[in-house]
């Protein structure tokens, strides 16, 4: 709003702060937080487009084949979104309208995994994900559940394009498995429905 003031001051309308606020709520403009959007460059936006364009035709029958996978961090000390209080003007510093922080907070990664027949049990990472580790989730968590969800069925793993999941050794050991592997545009967590459900989770927490 501080913008447009400036702007309609130096056109030459006079008009107050109050009243420019005002005349934008007229107008149906409401301040809000803006929405978070993953940056894209130039090359990504085409393989994204190409990838949406190649899966629009696709079933609700193909698309139940998939199972969606993903890990994520959970903040554990304050949780994962910051509270709202109700207080009355000249209470912000009172202590029972404060919320603590810390600077390094408690978090654990987990992963997952969804499909149209169910979830995955979480696995806890206690260490960073390499190659190694990724494998050893698949070995306890994925198999199992994939078992689990589709029986003797066929399925198409789904994941992202992170480090331990493109290394070479991940991919031989999909080949030895024989488990195909959904093709996956970089940086496009956007297009992933597991996100859906990391969120609602956060939100119960």
């Amino acid at each position: 709003m501080e913008e447009i003031h400036k702007e309609w001051t130096a056109a030459g309308v006079s008009a107050s702060r109050t009243t420019t606020h005002r005349r934008l709520q007229d107008m149906g403009f409401s301040c809000r937080i803006p929405c978070v959007k993953t940056l894209l460059n130039n090359r990504q936006r085409q393989k994204h487009l190409a990838w949406t364009k190649d899966k629009k035709d696709w079933t609700a029958a193909e698309w139940s084949k998939v199972m969606f996978s993903d890990e994520s961090k959970f903040c554990i000390s304050f949780g994962n979104q910051g509270p709202r209080v109700w207080r009355k003007r000249g209470e912000a510093q009172n202590p029972r309208c404060l919320r603590s922080s810390v600077k390094f907070p408690q978090s654990v990664m987990v992963w997952g995994a969804m499909s149209s027949a169910g979830v995955a049990p979480l696995c806890f990472l206690r260490s960073k994900v390499n190659a190694a580790v990724y494998q050893d989730v698949f070995e306890h968590f994925m198999l199992p559940a994939a078992d689990q969800l589709y029986g003797d069925s066929d399925f198409i793993f789904q994941q992202d394009l992170a480090p331990a999941h493109s290394a070479k050794a991940t991919s031989t050991w999909f080949k030895d498995h024989g488990i195909p592997v959904l093709n996956w545009p970089a940086n496009s967590p956007d297009l992933n429905p597991i996100e859906n459900l990391w969120c609602i989770v956060k939100r119960k927490m």
